[in-house]
């Protein structure tokens, strides 16, 4: 993995990527996985057709100084980077007002995130705030790039504020929806804490687990906690 050198790693680090990796074989559940993925993906974005065109129209009305669609650099499995795809909820040029506001950062580790961040359009708050912002990333879970469920994919500055074990959870294909995804304050949550919680997922990862975390995402998409 790009990302990670396993020649290099401490001994904690090695010890939790061999249980990570060697606990028990994963060929059936990738292949039922890859399946489901494909399946439901599909049958969502042909249900949500209409309804993301309308939101999509909606965005550019807001501010048409953009397209409704925003693509930004990911950092993948085994550190492949991709574009991943989202509603844009921010004005144009947003990612470069973020050097300016790094003092204002509400979450520790490398994440960014504030609560009254002034680069987000008025329509981008209410998107946010129910996910739908989310729903273009269908599409990348189609491409393979992404999974319905797994660890978010971090952005590649964020990568490389990673320490070796950290870096782990990028041993897995990321994907749309995950523990910390519905948890109840999830952007409260300590940074080293959501990597133990990812890390947790992929070791003890199955198809029942990821449809339970599947069953509560509009849950936590309706209680309005993003941000």
């Amino acid at each position: 993995m790009p990302y990670l050198e396993y020649g290099k790693i401490d001994a904690a680090t090695e010890k939790r990527l061999n249980d990570l990796i060697h606990n028990k074989s994963f060929k059936s559940y990738w292949r039922k996985k890859r399946t489901f993925d494909l399946i439901v993906s599909s049958a969502l974005l042909a249900v949500a057709a209409i309804p993301m065109g309308l939101v999509a129209i909606a965005i550019v009305i807001d501010d048409p100084h953009g397209g409704p669609i925003y693509k930004q650099i990911r950092i993948g499995r085994h550190g492949e980077k991709f574009y991943m795809y989202k509603f844009r909820t921010m004005y144009v040029n947003a990612d470069k007002m973020r050097d300016q506001l790094m003092e204002l950062n509400e979450m520790d580790g490398p994440v960014f995130k504030i609560t009254n961040d002034p680069r987000i359009t008025r329509l981008g708050k209410i998107l946010r705030k129910l996910s739908v912002d989310e729903l273009p990333q269908f599409f990348n879970v189609l491409a393979g790039h992404m999974s319905l469920v797994g660890p978010r994919p971090p952005l590649p500055g964020e990568v490389d504020a990673y320490t070796d074990y950290q870096k782990l959870r990028l041993i897995v294909t990321p994907g749309i929806t995950c523990d910390w995804q519905i948890a109840d304050n999830r952007n409260d949550i300590p940074f080293d804490k959501w990597v133990e919680m990812d890390l947790n997922y992929i070791e003890n990862r199955t198809t029942l687990g990821d449809l339970k975390i599947i069953f509560k995402t509009p849950f936590a998409m309706l209680s309005a906690t993003g941000r």
